[in-house]
Protein backbone atom coordinates (compact mmCIF):
# COMPACT_ATOMS: atom_id res chain seq x y z
CA UNK A 1 0.00 0.00 0.00
CA UNK A 2 2.60 2.41 0.83
CA UNK A 3 6.24 1.71 -0.02
CA UNK A 4 9.40 3.73 -0.60
CA UNK A 5 12.33 3.00 -1.98
CA UNK A 6 15.33 4.37 -1.41
CA UNK A 7 13.99 7.58 -0.46
CA UNK A 8 15.78 10.48 0.59
CA UNK A 9 14.64 14.04 1.74
CA UNK A 10 17.42 16.58 2.20
CA UNK A 11 16.08 20.14 3.25
CA UNK A 12 17.41 23.21 1.37
CA UNK A 13 20.28 24.64 3.94
CA UNK A 14 21.85 20.91 4.00
CA UNK A 15 20.08 18.97 6.13
CA UNK A 16 19.23 15.16 5.45
CA UNK A 17 16.42 14.62 6.84
CA UNK A 18 15.76 11.01 5.62
CA UNK A 19 18.53 8.90 4.07
CA UNK A 20 17.79 5.63 1.71
CA UNK A 21 14.58 4.40 3.55
CA UNK A 22 13.28 1.68 2.06
CA UNK A 23 10.27 0.23 3.86
CA UNK A 24 6.85 -1.39 3.20
CA UNK A 25 3.14 -1.10 4.68
CA UNK A 26 0.89 -3.15 4.27
CA UNK A 27 -3.83 -2.08 4.18
CA UNK A 28 -4.50 -2.58 7.79
CA UNK A 29 -1.41 -2.07 9.60
CA UNK A 30 -0.94 -0.03 12.92
CA UNK A 31 2.63 1.68 12.93
CA UNK A 32 4.05 3.46 15.49
CA UNK A 33 7.04 5.79 14.96
CA UNK A 34 9.79 6.38 17.15
CA UNK A 35 13.47 8.29 18.07
CA UNK A 36 14.95 11.23 19.45
CA UNK A 37 13.30 14.46 18.02
CA UNK A 38 14.52 15.61 14.77
CA UNK A 39 15.31 12.18 14.01
CA UNK A 40 13.31 12.28 10.69
CA UNK A 41 9.71 11.16 12.05
CA UNK A 42 7.50 13.88 11.29
CA UNK A 43 9.44 14.10 7.79
CA UNK A 44 8.61 10.72 6.80
CA UNK A 45 4.62 10.88 7.85
CA UNK A 46 4.67 13.72 5.57
CA UNK A 47 5.92 12.73 2.56
CA UNK A 48 3.91 9.95 2.66
CA UNK A 49 0.87 13.02 1.44
CA UNK A 50 3.13 15.07 -0.32
CA UNK A 51 3.63 17.75 2.52
CA UNK A 52 7.00 17.21 2.14
CA UNK A 53 8.32 16.12 -1.43
CA UNK A 54 11.27 14.04 -1.31
CA UNK A 55 14.82 14.51 -2.92
CA UNK A 56 15.53 11.18 -4.75
CA UNK A 57 14.12 7.72 -4.81
CA UNK A 58 10.58 6.49 -4.86
CA UNK A 59 7.72 6.66 -2.80
CA UNK A 60 4.43 4.83 -3.76
CA UNK A 61 0.91 5.08 -2.47
CA UNK A 62 -1.69 2.40 -4.00
CA UNK A 63 0.69 1.49 -6.68
CA UNK A 64 1.43 5.08 -7.77
CA UNK A 65 4.30 7.57 -7.69
CA UNK A 66 3.07 10.02 -5.74
CA UNK A 67 6.31 12.55 -6.82
CA UNK A 68 4.68 12.73 -10.75
CA UNK A 69 0.73 13.60 -8.98
CA UNK A 70 0.03 17.41 -10.32
CA UNK A 71 -2.87 19.78 -9.08
CA UNK A 72 -6.12 17.29 -9.05
CA UNK A 73 -3.75 14.01 -8.32
CA UNK A 74 -2.45 15.86 -5.56
CA UNK A 75 -5.80 16.74 -4.00
CA UNK A 76 -7.20 13.29 -4.49
CA UNK A 77 -4.59 11.49 -2.95
CA UNK A 78 -4.59 13.70 0.14
CA UNK A 79 -8.27 12.96 -0.05
CA UNK A 80 -7.84 9.12 0.77
CA UNK A 81 -5.13 10.53 3.32
CA UNK A 82 -6.76 11.79 6.85
CA UNK A 83 -4.20 13.98 8.46
CA UNK A 84 -4.04 14.56 12.60
CA UNK A 85 -1.54 16.81 13.93
CA UNK A 86 -0.57 17.70 17.85
CA UNK A 87 -2.13 20.81 17.72
CA UNK A 88 -5.51 19.61 16.68
CA UNK A 89 -5.87 22.44 13.63
CA UNK A 90 -9.72 23.02 14.36
CA UNK A 91 -12.05 26.22 14.81
CA UNK A 92 -12.75 26.36 18.50
CA UNK A 93 -15.12 29.64 18.17
CA UNK A 94 -17.97 27.35 16.02
CA UNK A 95 -19.71 24.37 17.04
CA UNK A 96 -18.20 20.18 16.92
CA UNK A 97 -19.83 18.98 14.01
CA UNK A 98 -19.50 22.24 11.96
CA UNK A 99 -15.81 21.72 12.48
CA UNK A 100 -16.29 17.57 11.39
CA UNK A 101 -18.22 19.05 8.28
CA UNK A 102 -15.32 20.83 7.25
CA UNK A 103 -14.17 17.00 6.07
CA UNK A 104 -16.63 17.32 3.00
CA UNK A 105 -15.69 20.86 1.87
CA UNK A 106 -13.24 19.91 -0.59
CA UNK A 107 -15.96 17.75 -2.52
CA UNK A 108 -18.79 20.52 -2.69
CA UNK A 109 -19.57 23.05 -5.81
CA UNK A 110 -18.90 26.20 -5.35
CA UNK A 111 -22.42 28.00 -4.11
CA UNK A 112 -22.60 25.01 -1.42
CA UNK A 113 -19.20 26.34 -0.10
CA UNK A 114 -19.78 29.97 0.05
CA UNK A 115 -23.20 29.36 1.65
CA UNK A 116 -21.62 26.52 4.09
CA UNK A 117 -24.71 24.65 2.87
CA UNK A 118 -24.75 20.43 4.20
CA UNK A 119 -26.38 17.70 2.81
CA UNK A 120 -28.08 15.39 4.99
CA UNK A 121 -25.99 12.89 3.93
CA UNK A 122 -22.71 15.11 4.81
CA UNK A 123 -24.46 15.65 8.16
CA UNK A 124 -24.79 11.90 9.03
CA UNK A 125 -21.34 11.12 7.61
CA UNK A 126 -20.34 13.24 10.61
CA UNK A 127 -22.36 12.58 12.94
CA UNK A 128 -21.77 8.94 12.51
CA UNK A 129 -17.93 9.79 12.99
CA UNK A 130 -17.98 11.35 16.36
CA UNK A 131 -20.32 8.59 17.65
CA UNK A 132 -17.27 6.32 16.92
CA UNK A 133 -15.22 8.42 19.13
CA UNK A 134 -17.30 8.59 21.75
CA UNK A 135 -18.34 12.79 21.63
CA UNK A 136 -21.77 12.35 19.70
CA UNK A 137 -23.15 14.20 22.47
CA UNK A 138 -20.83 17.42 22.08
CA UNK A 139 -22.02 17.82 18.36
CA UNK A 140 -23.32 20.57 18.83
CA UNK A 141 -21.22 22.34 21.25
CA UNK A 142 -18.61 24.58 20.89
CA UNK A 143 -14.98 23.38 20.63
CA UNK A 144 -13.63 25.81 22.60
CA UNK A 145 -15.56 24.06 25.41
CA UNK A 146 -14.44 20.79 25.03
CA UNK A 147 -11.25 19.26 26.80
CA UNK A 148 -7.86 19.16 24.85
CA UNK A 149 -8.48 15.30 24.62
CA UNK A 150 -12.26 15.48 23.41
CA UNK A 151 -10.37 18.29 20.89
CA UNK A 152 -8.41 15.58 19.59
CA UNK A 153 -11.18 13.33 19.02
CA UNK A 154 -12.94 16.09 17.34
CA UNK A 155 -9.85 16.18 14.59
CA UNK A 156 -10.07 12.03 14.62
CA UNK A 157 -13.96 12.36 14.01
CA UNK A 158 -12.75 14.95 10.89
CA UNK A 159 -10.39 12.59 9.31
CA UNK A 160 -12.59 10.08 9.28
CA UNK A 161 -15.68 11.78 7.72
CA UNK A 162 -13.99 11.74 4.91
CA UNK A 163 -13.26 7.99 4.71
CA UNK A 164 -9.36 8.17 4.37
CA UNK A 165 -8.02 4.76 3.36
CA UNK A 166 -4.90 5.64 5.41
CA UNK A 167 -4.66 7.65 8.83
CA UNK A 168 -1.06 9.66 9.47
CA UNK A 169 -0.72 11.22 13.41
CA UNK A 170 1.71 13.42 14.12
CA UNK A 171 2.32 13.56 17.73
CA UNK A 172 -1.50 13.30 18.03
CA UNK A 173 -0.76 13.04 22.15
CA UNK A 174 1.79 15.05 23.17
CA UNK A 175 -0.01 17.78 24.62
CA UNK A 176 -2.20 15.15 26.30
CA UNK A 177 -2.33 14.29 29.93
CA UNK A 178 -1.51 10.49 30.13
CA UNK A 179 -5.44 8.96 30.97
CA UNK A 180 -6.41 10.95 28.05
CA UNK A 181 -3.68 9.91 25.90
CA UNK A 182 -4.44 6.48 26.21
CA UNK A 183 -8.18 7.08 25.46
CA UNK A 184 -7.07 8.59 22.37
CA UNK A 185 -4.68 5.75 21.25
CA UNK A 186 -7.42 2.84 21.93
CA UNK A 187 -9.52 5.55 19.98
CA UNK A 188 -6.71 4.85 17.59
CA UNK A 189 -6.44 1.05 17.65
CA UNK A 190 -10.69 1.14 17.51
CA UNK A 191 -10.53 2.42 14.30
CA UNK A 192 -7.82 0.31 13.01
CA UNK A 193 -9.40 -2.83 13.88
CA UNK A 194 -12.83 -2.05 12.68
CA UNK A 195 -12.24 -0.34 9.38
CA UNK A 196 -9.01 -2.26 8.47
CA UNK A 197 -7.70 1.27 8.37
CA UNK A 198 -3.95 1.89 7.78
CA UNK A 199 -2.89 4.21 10.49
CA UNK A 200 0.64 5.44 10.87
CA UNK A 201 1.87 7.34 14.18
CA UNK A 202 4.87 9.22 14.66
CA UNK A 203 4.60 9.30 18.72
CA UNK A 204 7.10 10.02 21.35
CA UNK A 205 5.57 7.70 23.90
CA UNK A 206 7.64 4.52 23.54
CA UNK A 207 4.84 2.80 26.31
CA UNK A 208 2.24 3.53 24.01
CA UNK A 209 3.70 2.87 20.89
CA UNK A 210 4.79 -1.06 22.53
CA UNK A 211 1.08 -1.10 23.66
CA UNK A 212 -0.94 -0.05 20.85
CA UNK A 213 0.85 -0.42 17.89
CA UNK A 214 1.47 -3.98 15.99
CA UNK A 215 4.49 -3.17 14.56
CA UNK A 216 7.20 -0.33 15.75
CA UNK A 217 10.12 1.79 13.17
CA UNK A 218 12.41 2.84 14.90
CA UNK A 219 14.53 6.31 13.43
CA UNK A 220 17.92 7.74 14.11
CA UNK A 221 19.54 10.69 12.13
CA UNK A 222 17.21 9.95 9.01
CA UNK A 223 17.71 6.04 8.72
CA UNK A 224 16.33 3.27 9.80
CA UNK A 225 17.28 1.34 12.65
CA UNK A 226 14.19 -0.70 13.47
CA UNK A 227 11.61 -1.96 12.12
CA UNK A 228 9.41 -4.95 13.62
CA UNK A 229 6.63 -6.22 15.68
CA UNK A 230 6.21 -4.12 19.08
CA UNK A 231 6.61 -6.92 21.21
CA UNK A 232 10.16 -7.84 19.82
CA UNK A 233 11.33 -4.40 21.18
CA UNK A 234 13.87 -4.62 23.82
CA UNK A 235 16.22 -2.50 25.73
CA UNK A 236 18.78 -3.07 23.39
CA UNK A 237 16.49 -2.34 20.27
CA UNK A 238 15.35 1.15 22.31
CA UNK A 239 19.23 1.78 22.83
CA UNK A 240 20.10 1.90 19.30
CA UNK A 241 16.80 3.91 17.98
CA UNK A 242 17.54 6.85 21.24
CA UNK A 243 21.39 6.68 21.39
CA UNK A 244 21.53 5.57 24.84
CA UNK A 245 19.27 8.67 25.32
CA UNK A 246 17.20 7.75 28.35
CA UNK A 247 15.08 10.82 28.84
CA UNK A 248 13.31 10.04 25.35
CA UNK A 249 14.32 6.45 25.14
CA UNK A 250 14.02 5.15 28.99
CA UNK A 251 14.37 1.68 28.75
CA UNK A 252 11.90 -1.36 28.29
CA UNK A 253 10.79 -2.18 31.53
CA UNK A 254 10.24 1.12 32.54
CA UNK A 255 7.61 1.40 29.80
CA UNK A 256 6.44 -1.67 30.52
CA UNK A 257 5.45 -0.94 33.67
CA UNK A 258 3.57 2.36 32.05
CA UNK A 259 1.82 0.15 30.21
CA UNK A 260 0.19 -2.55 33.02
CA UNK A 261 -0.27 1.01 34.98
Amino acid sequence: MIEFKQVKKQYPNGLLALNEINLQIEQGEFVAIIGLSGAGKSTLIRCINRMHDITDGSLLVDDVEISTLKGKGIRQLRRNIGMIFQSFNLVTRISVIKNVLVSSVPEMPLWRKVLGVFTEEEKKRALMALDRVGILDKAYVRVDQLSGGQQQRVALARTLAQNPKIILADEPVASLDPVTANQVMEDFRQINKELNMTVLINIHHVELALEFANRVIGIRAGEIVYDGRAEDVTDEVLHQIYNGSVEEGGNLSHAREAVTN
